[in-house]
């Protein structure tokens, strides 16, 4: 086997493995992920945050220190990231659970209202014809 074929396999072996479904799913999900971030970061820090500013006076709470001898405990930074988990943690579960009751209320519309088959084609209709005939030939 020459080079060139050599190639050509791994080149045919690299697109199978590329156009493979889950990672094309995979690929899929990391975008969407990467753009409903942006969504739930806006969300937090324009409005969330915004909420903490109004009642506390400041976004985070940073510059909470605590001395202990000649050093410093940044305990603020803890709590901002507590904050913030808490707050992007609220802010997913309602969006799931709006997803999900959404979901729900479509599964539930499909139930009660079926979609309509389209009737067959004349050629769908011509070889049922034909099979029905041939199966009382026999």
């Amino acid at each position: 086997m020459s080079g060139i074929e050599k190639g050509s396999g791994m080149l045919h072996e690299f697109r199978t493995f590329i156009l493979r479904g889950n990672v094309l799913d995979l690929a899929v999900g990391v975008i969407l992920g990467a753009a409903f971030n942006g969504v739930v970061t806006a969300f937090t820090d324009g409005i969330l945050m915004a909420a903490i500013a109004a009642l506390f006076g400041e976004p985070n709470f940073d510059r909470i220190v605590v001395g202990l001898g000649d050093g410093e405990l940044m305990v603020g930074h803890l709590l901002t990231a507590l904050v913030n988990l808490l707050l992007v943690g609220g802010a997913l579960f309602v969006i799931v659970k709006t997803i999900n009751a959404l979901r729900a209320r479509d599964d539930r519309e499909q139930r009660e209202h079926p979609a309509e088959r389209p009737a067959p084609s004349d050629e769908v209709l011509l070889l049922t014809e034909i099979r029905d005939l041939l199966r009382a030939r026999t």
